[in-house]
């Protein structure tokens, strides 16, 4: 689907089924230098099993124009303008990595058009080491060697996404590469950069008023489970329903063990409200 979101084209994969007004909406958020293909599998299930569905490009990756917004806050307000944009009233906001932190943000300034957050390898301070920032400014192939080499928590897990025997290291590679050809100039780096200055986390976590599932990967290299401790403790003193999935998993949740991603995501979206 092909929207017009602040005066640019913006482009969210609606699952392979056609939008139905009735139905409830979760919106799907990629991390840095990603875009809406990492949630294949979620969202087509969701899709099919009585959600609407929107998985974003943000702007400047893929299909998105630019220009790139280069804050959380900002990204949070273009997610916003996309569900205006899109004539959706509420969503529940799935977000992965920089997405969790745009979920977080949203859901807590716009209260109103937040129905349950889910934040997939979270943490906070997302915080990017200089000298990844400095790879992702000046040499992208070496900061997706080292997020690759990051993110997976083996050379082959099995189960992994879309089927069992795929190279996980060299599809991700491969999306990485195609955002940055198709993007705009350093938008590696303007990912990163946006995550690793986002300072209102833990009031945004106090601010929230709805329910919260936090799925986290026992392996996870780049946002290890410890790094979300602050956020779900500031969102459980704020008196929110926090629940806490632990996969068996690295940072790169939704291939790696992409069937348990999906059901606990899918358990938690039809929760009741």
């Amino acid at each position: 689907m092909m929207l017009d979101v602040e005066g640019a084209p913006a482009y969210a994969y609606t699952g392979g089924h056609a939008f139905e007004p009735d139905r409830p909406v979760a919106v799907f958020v990629h991390g840095a230098e990603h875009d809406h293909s990492v949630w294949a599998l979620q969202t087509r299930y969701f899709a099919h099993h009585g959600m609407n569905v929107l998985a974003v490009d943000l702007p400047g990756h893929c299909r998105s124009a630019g220009p790139a917004r280069r804050s959380i806050a900002a990204l949070a307000d273009w997610l916003v303008a996309l569900l205006d944009a899109a004539k959706v009233d509420k969503a529940m906001l799935i977000g992965h990595s920089m997405g969790t932190l745009i979920a977080l943000d949203c859901a807590a300034r716009y209260p109103s058009r937040v129905t349950r957050v889910a934040l997939l390898a979270t943490a906070f301070p997302m915080t990017v080491s200089d000298t990844l920032l400095d790879a992702a400014l000046d040499r992208e192939p070496d900061a997706i060697d080292m997020v690759n080499q990051w993110s997976h928590s083996s050379i082959a897990a099995k189960p992994s996404c879309p089927a069992p025997g795929f190279w996980l290291h060299g599809a991700n590679q491969r999306l990485m590469e195609r955002v940055t050809t198709r993007g705009e100039s350093g938008l590696f780096h303007a990912d990163f950069n946006a995550c690793n200055a986002y300072a209102d986390g833990l009031e945004r976590a106090a601010a929230l008023r709805c329910p919260v599932q936090v799925i986290a990967g026992r392996l996870d290299a780049m946002t290890p489970p410890r790094a979300s401790r602050t956020l779900i403790d500031a969102m459980k003193q704020a008196g929110v329903s926090v629940e806490t999935v632990m996969l068996d998993a690295g940072h790169a949740l939704m291939s790696e063990q992409p069937d348990a991603t999906l059901a606990a995501l899918f358990r938690f979206a039809m929760q009741p409200a």
